[in-house]
């Protein structure tokens, strides 16, 4: 597997850093976990075959993390890119996301549904395991977010990755992560956080430290960040997160 970070930062504008977005290349296709706003001329910015896209993970449905699956659909409608396209798109996500697309798509009657290729929105449980694409399953993790938020553990035969998204602090986490080639999980802030649904750095050390993935990426950096130097406070041994970084997931 490889990955290629499009947003590392969270829904406070930024100069160099999108909000959250992430290309997932695996043994049989791409997957696109969360969609930002930024995510649809990211992905073109970073030269990747969206017209072929062939999955989206959503985790939550915070505007930062889901703004942009709607902009995606209304360009694949009609991009020239997309005409001839006859594999299906799958949208994965948690229960409520069928109704929030029926949502916005009645808002102004956009028929986003009616792609030249077919859509399929799929809604998952907590811990009960789907397949992203034949022969790559996910499994997804209550975080304590929003109420429907979720981690997802991908599994491409013998490699995985945990992605968790926005999420507090949880000790499932990293029992969750347990081992896996890649865990990404959320840094937004350095040590006084103001609120408990997201994470600092000392409890992202903590699930680290537990979970003993082979490598770790810290992401969703809040601008405070911009005030220190990564390595001083984290260390070398974990990953930075920067907009168009790629690393293959596997390889130390």
């Amino acid at each position: 597997m490889n990955l290629t970070v499009l947003g590392s930062g969270s829904s406070v504008p930024h100069k160099d850093r999108s909000s959250s977005a992430y290309w997932l290349e695996t043994s049989l296709g791409t997957i696109l976990l969360d969609c930002a706003p930024s995510a649809i001329h990211r992905m073109a910015q970073e030269g990747l075959d969206w017209p072929n896209l062939d999955a989206i993970w959503i985790s939550h449905f915070h505007l930062d993390h889901v703004g942009g699956l709607f902009p995606l659909l209304f360009s694949t409608k009609y991009a020239p890119q997309t005409q001839d396209r006859e594999k299906p798109l799958k949208i994965f996500g948690p229960v409520g996301l069928s109704a929030l697309f029926e949502t916005v798509d009645s808002a102004n009657n956009y028929r986003l549904a009616s792609q030249p290729f077919p859509l399929e929105f799929v809604e998952v449980h907590p811990l009960e395991d789907f397949e992203l694409l034949p022969g790559v399953t996910g499994v997804g993790l209550d975080t304590p977010h929003t109420p429907e938020s979720m981690a997802v553990r991908i599994t491409d035969g013998s490699r995985s990755m945990v992605f968790s998204s926005d999420t507090g602090f949880t000790k499932a986490l990293a029992t969750f992560a347990h081992e896996t080639d890649l865990l990404i999980v959320e840094c937004s802030f350095i040590k006084n956080k103001p609120v408990e649904s997201h994470l600092k750095l000392a409890e992202v050390e903590y699930i680290v430290r537990h979970a003993k993935p082979k490598r770790a990426m810290l992401t969703h950096f809040y601008p405070e960040w911009d005030e220190v130097k990564f390595e001083d406070l984290a260390g070398t041994e974990l990953i930075e997160a920067r907009d168009g970084l790629s690393i293959r997931i596997g390889d130390l």
